[in-house]
Parts: structure tokens; C-alpha cells; sequence
């Protein structure tokens, strides 16, 4: 049984934000914390930019499928992580709620991509591994 808390990134299409969220979770906190992520609309892949620029850290996240939140996901999670502020969720977290907002890196290149990653990945380590 995993005693680590769950963490859940949620964004619009689980393709880009909450997935680099989570792999960045993954990343920078080893086993500390359970990562997953969703999305209100799934895209059809992660986002290849967001894949590149966390390949760029040693992690392949290419084979990770996007999906739709759900209510077990958020009965099941400790913190949930909103990408994007104001996104309607299909019932109410148990967990604390966080609400960042995160630009979406839909039609962005590797290059642009980086700066988020590295303002998801400051904001982790000030919000979340800070505990």
C-alpha cells in the first residue's frame, strides 16, 4: 500500500500543464509523493513540446495517455493541483485545492515550453516539497 500523498495536475486536455506538472512532481520529489494527472477534455497524446522538454530531464513520458478526471481521482487525492483557474470539476475534491494559472503550451514549440517547465517545476518545489 502507498502511504505517499497523492498529488493530481489537472488541466483542460491533460496533454501539456498537468502533465508536465506531475512529471515534474515525479522528478524533483522521488518517491515522497504519488503523481498523477487528468483533464476535463483529453486530448489524443502529451504534448510533444512538454514530452521533449521533460525528456531534456531524463524522463519519457511520450507512451502516457491523456484522460478524463474523475470522481475517484478526486475523492482519492490529497492535493489537487489546478493548472488553470476556475476549471469545473465533476464533483468536489476531498483534498486541499490548489489553484495555479499556468498559460496553455498547446501550439508551442521545445523552446517556449521551457520556461513553464521551469515555473511549474519553481512552483512545485515552493508550494508542494515544501511541506
Amino acid at each position: 500500500m502507498n502511504d505517499n500523498p497523492t498529488v493530481l495536475f489537472i488541466c483542460q486536455h491533460n496533454a501539456g500543464r498537468s502533465q508536465l506538472g506531475a512529471a515534474l512532481l515525479e522528478h524533483l520529489a522521488g518517491d515522497r509523493f504519488t503523481a498523477t494527472s487528468a483533464g476535463l477534455a483529453p486530448a489524443d497524446e502529451v504534448n510533444p513540446a512538454v514530452a521533449a522538454t521533460v525528456a531534456e530531464l531524463g524522463m519519457d513520458i511520450t507512451s502516457r495517455v491523456p484522460r478524463a478526471v474523475t470522481v475517484a481521482d478526486l475523492d482519492e487525492a490529497d492535493v489537487v493541483v489546478l493548472m488553470k483557474p476556475g476549471l469545473a470539476l465533476p464533483s468536489t475534491p476531498r483534498g486541499e485545492v490548489l489553484e495555479w494559472s499556468f498559460p496553455n503550451p498547446q501550439a508551442w514549440d521545445a523552446d517556449a515550453v521551457r520556461p513553464l517547465r521551469e515555473a511549474v517545476s519553481d512552483k512545485i518545489q515552493t508550494t508542494i516539497l515544501s511541506r
